[in-house]
């Protein structure tokens, strides 16, 4: 009955029973009716004689008794008869029990209340920075028991808000003396690098103007020569497929080549494929980034055909497939769009929406191949959701509860095709060996990243460690695997491809480890308390470089011996260049506590290793500058900040050290306005255009200065309106405070 509560039926403790109404808090009495929800029962012998019903028949409930559209029920006869019989004072103790029980109720539902939902004292303060070189920032720190130290939980940018994962968090707040040394001295440096800063900037958003065709640019046939496009696909396949799987390659490549040689109007959704997978092999397809321009075509023609009103319903493997490439070929190629963490949430619900977080065994029947499909494609969005959720700074919202679907079998792409295949035994290498043993150390990867980024962002370095000794062990496990493996596959990868993606998962592994301690990085410099993971940090740091930057440049730029990954880091934008300018940073970082920390009458010594990256960093990021980034202030900061250690190391004054800085500042000038000069003139001729006017656009000499997407994909130093102005009238006003 509505309303009712039922209870199971208890034996009766005397051969007659009576059941007494005992009612809710909401109760009616009228015309000898008192309605009420439960039922309870009462021995006949606790009862007074007087009380006892006369009649002989059944005392159970009716089933005839109704139920009321407001919850209350009418009582069978039986009942109604024995409570016409009780006193006025029996009737006024009920209602008396009704108001205790209803206040107990009441009582029980706030206190539960309050007890899954606990007022939280804020525990954080909110410090507020702001200077003409850093911008504005709100850093949410949590001030350590028994120390004077603070750790960074959080950080307030504009509109966005990042949690402990994202880099800026922990390494704004290290590099504040430096930049605060920069800051002091800039009037100086101003008269003579400021206009060179803008002449730069003016010309990179020229640059970037021309290589970006129109919007919408709807997908056309024009491709690379076969030749090119051979190659593009297979850097494709030798890179970013051979770790997060999308595609089935023997199908893909039976499609691509009869695109070649059919005469029939080709599929559009494959074409779009296609011009996806070359965008994201001119990443390594040579040492120049030759074909930049036409990647960022090829994406924008990806982002109009999706942006079809048609295909926003549209749920197919080829459709997640494309989205898939569509967002890292974004990301990669730096072709603007959202952020990877939060487009991949959207790609995530829909995948959920198509049932892949249900393992294929538990829905219709379906072919192998299909079912392996869907389990690869869901294991790459959850980890591409996984790391950018790492990169963000954001929370992951994936639970370990919200899926069933198992890892993709250890089969090559072949045998799917075959009939019944056998998934190969653990210790044999195949073409999702990687995927599979990366899967493994999913779990405490995700437990990672909701420790640092979940709310509430207060966990105790008790927890770090606990954190750490599991991840530890997986990543252990993940190495015992891979080199049990046997190499002897007819389809084992070539051995700079299977190095490739060792030193991936290797990077992906470093990257989180580094991520988990970093909060307490700052901290470490000044108290050992925290010695360890001022340890892990720097080695996981150094470990994160040599991975990327372990060849010579002649050798990484090389068309004989190329190096992907070297490449990627040069060229690409995202994940690849973030961790090797991070671990840079942080580099330099410790350099500066070690140098602070040593007391010396001559010049001080620091570990040569942590010393050849700052050569090797300013090196590679004047690279990226000659192979077509327009942002010079990658290597601008590097220039400087090499000229700030060199300065400590010799043991420089603070005069001589400013001097150092400002020329570091216009070295880095000098060096890049030819190079971006000679990129804008290119493109001018490439075109067919003339000066910037002819174009249509319009450039601000004074406008915003805050792209540093070399560094993260929001702005470090926020550049605007009126530092460019202070800065080319020479810094005449008092210079704030940096912090």
């Amino acid at each position: 009955m509505t309303g009712l509560e039922r209870r199971r039926r208890r034996p009766a403790v005397t051969a007659t029973c009576i059941y007494e109404n005992v009612p809710s808090p909401r109760y009616r009495i009228g015309q000898s009716q008192q309605t009420a929800h439960n039922v309870v029962y009462r021995s006949r012998e606790s009862i007074p004689l007087d009380r006892r019903s006369n009649t002989s028949g059944s005392t159970f409930p009716s089933n005839q008794s109704s139920s009321r559209i407001d919850g209350s029920v009418d009582l069978p006869p039986e009942t109604t008869h024995t409570r016409q019989q009780l006193s006025a004072r029996d009737e006024e103790s009920i209602r008396l029990k009704l108001r205790i029980k209803e206040l107990e109720e009441r009582l029980s539902k706030t206190t539960l209340v309050q007890v899954q939902s606990p007022l939280v004292t804020p525990r954080l303060n909110v410090e507020t920075t702001a200077s003409r070189i850093g911008g504005t920032y709100h850093v949410h720190c949590e001030k350590l028991p028994g120390h004077n130290e603070s750790v960074a939980r959080g950080i307030t940018h504009k509109s966005r808000l990042f949690g402990q994962s994202h880099w800026e968090v922990n390494v704004v707040l290290m590099v504040r003396d430096l930049l605060e040394t920069i800051e002091s001295h800039l009037p100086q440096a101003a008269l003579k690098a400021g206009p060179g800063i803008e002449k730069c900037k003016s010309l990179a958003r020229n640059i970037k103007a021309r290589r970006a065709p129109p919007w919408p640019s709807p997908p056309t046939l024009d491709l690379p020569p076969k030749e090119v496009s051979d190659g593009l696909l297979n850097c494709y396949l030798r890179s970013s497929e051979s770790v997060y799987r999308i595609l089935h390659i023997p199908t893909f490549r039976r499609d691509y080549e009869a695109f070649w040689v059919s005469s029939n109007a080709p599929d559009m959704g494959f074409l779009v494929q296609i011009k996806l997978v070359l965008a994201i092999g001119t990443l390594t397809y040579d040492d120049r980034f030759s074909l930049r321009t036409s990647a960022i075509r090829w994406v924008y023609e990806a982002q109009t055909w999706l942006s079809e009103p048609k295909f926003k319903s549209r749920l197919t493997i080829q459709f997640l497939q494309t989205y898939l490439l569509l967002l890292i070929a974004q990301e990669q190629i730096g072709a603007g769009g959202d952020s990877m963490w939060i487009s991949i949430g959207g790609l995530l619900r829909k995948a959920v929406h198509m049932g892949l977080h249900r393992d294929p065994i538990h829905l219709p029947k379906r072919t192998i191949f299909a079912a392996e499909m869907r389990r690869r494609l869901w294991n790459t969005i959850l980890e591409i959701a996984l790391q950018s959720s790492l990169s963000s700074g954001g929370p992951p919202f994936i639970s370990l509860d919200d899926f069933d679907t198992a890892p993709p079998g250890n089969f090559d792409d072949d045998q799917l095709v075959a009939d019944d295949p056998i998934p190969k035994a653990e210790d044999q290498f195949t073409q999702v060996s990687i995927v599979i043993a990366l899967r493994k150390t999913f779990p405490v990867r995700l437990a990672v990243v909701r420790f640092l980024n979940n709310l509430p962002a207060s966990g105790t370095y008790e927890e770090t460690l606990r954190l750490d000794t599991q991840f530890r062990t997986a990543y252990k496990a993940l190495n015992r695997t891979l080199q049990a493996c046997n190499w002897s596959s007819p389809l084992q990868p070539s051995a700079s491809s299977l190095r490739f993606e060792m030193r991936v998962v290797d990077l992906i592994m470093l990257r989180f480890l580094s991520s988990l301690h970093l909060p307490y990085f700052g901290p470490a410099l000044h108290q050992a308390t925290y010695a360890f993971s001022r340890k892990v940090v720097v080695d996981s740091s150094l470990k994160i470089w040599r991975l990327i930057h372990h060849l010579p440049s002649t050798a990484v730029n090389s068309q004989q011996n190329p190096d992907p990954l070297a490449r990627l880091s040069t060229f690409s934008s995202g994940f690849y260049p973030l961790v090797a300018i991070h671990a840079a940073l942080l580099i330099i970082v410790e350099l500066q506590a070690q140098l602070q920390e040593e007391e010396s009458l001559g010049p001080i010594s620091v570990r040569p290793d942590l010393i050849s990256v700052l050569e090797e960093a300013k090196a590679w990021t004047r690279r990226t500058v000659e192979s077509g980034e327009t942002n010079i202030k990658g290597f601008l900061l590097m220039c400087v900040l090499t000229a700030q250690i060199e300065g400590l190391m010799n043991g420089l004054s603070d005069n001589e050290r400013a001097e150092g800085l400002v020329k570091a500042a216009e070295y880095s000038i000098e060096t890049c306005l030819p190079v971006l000069e000679e990129m804008a003139a290119a493109l001018r001729r490439d075109t067919g255009g003339g000066g910037e006017e002819q174009q249509g656009l319009q450039i601000d000499t004074l406008g915003d200065m805050e792209d540093w997407s070399f560094l993260t994909s929001d702005a470090l130093f926020n550049l605007g309106d009126d530092a460019i102005n202070w800065m080319l009238k020479g810094g005449m006003d008092t210079v704030p405070s940096l912090w």
